[in-house]
């Protein structure tokens, strides 16, 4: 699949797009809600809720949560959630 620049806002993204930008970071769509994802990193691991207005990111082994708004780039975005709590 083709993705729009990084430095785009994640609103311009049709919902397909970011679902298919997580797969490829290695989350995995939980079955039963399909607005909720997981991912497992060396170190780290990561619920990721897809919200109406932001993606909200709880990292499972610190506790801490962030959010983030469609707003942001999808460079901004991926840096801030796949580098770790």
């Amino acid at each position: 699949m083709k993705f729009p620049p990084p430095d785009t806002p994640l609103y311009n993204h049709p919902l397909p797009t970011i679902e298919a930008w997580l797969r490829e970071k290695g989350c995995v769509q939980d079955e039963e809600d399909p607005t909720r994802w997981s991912v497992v990193h060396e170190g780290w691991e990561a619920e990721i809720m897809m919200d109406i207005e932001e993606i909200r990111v709880r990292y499972n082994r610190s506790g801490a949560t962030r959010a983030f708004p469609y707003s942001l780039s999808r460079r901004d975005v991926e840096d801030a959630i796949f580098t770790g709590p």
